[in-house]
């Protein structure tokens, strides 16, 4: 049971990263483009969206909290926790959110950043 939530874990937070990279690939390719008038912002807008794919899977598939489900508990040794329904549905919301959370952070740091590079880029061409 532990190697079916981990793989739908990981199948919905692939999933989640391919929404974001479908919804965010045009503005990628526009700011790109206008901060670096060169083929090589294709290369960057690729490298842009494989990091969201490793940010996404990572945050949202958080092997460190679904051991508690495979270990027993440390304190007085009881049984490992249970995968009932209403742990699946908690783990699939959670791996959706923070799926979403960790690409949002990374978007955020891209956007600021780009955001300063196209002020001193504009800033160059007066």
């Amino acid at each position: 049971m532990f190697i079916t939530l981990l793989a739908v874990t990981f199948v919905i937070s692939l999933f989640v990263s391919f929404l974001v990279v479908k919804i965010f690939n045009r503005p990628l390719v526009s700011i790109l483009g206008k901060i670096i008038d060169d083929e090589i912002s294709t290369a960057w807008v690729k490298y842009l969206k494989y990091a969201i794919y490793v940010v996404g899977i990572s945050t949202g598939v958080r092997v460190w909290q679904l051991k508690q489900y495979i270990e027993p508990v440390a304190s007085d040794n009881a049984p490992t926790v249970l995968l009932d329904t209403n742990h699946w549905v908690l783990e699939v919301y959670q791996t959706i959110i923070g799926t979403l959370q960790g690409i949002a952070w990374l978007l955020l740091v891209f956007f600021v950043f780009a955001m300063i590079a196209y002020v001193i880029v504009r800033v160059k061409k007066r």
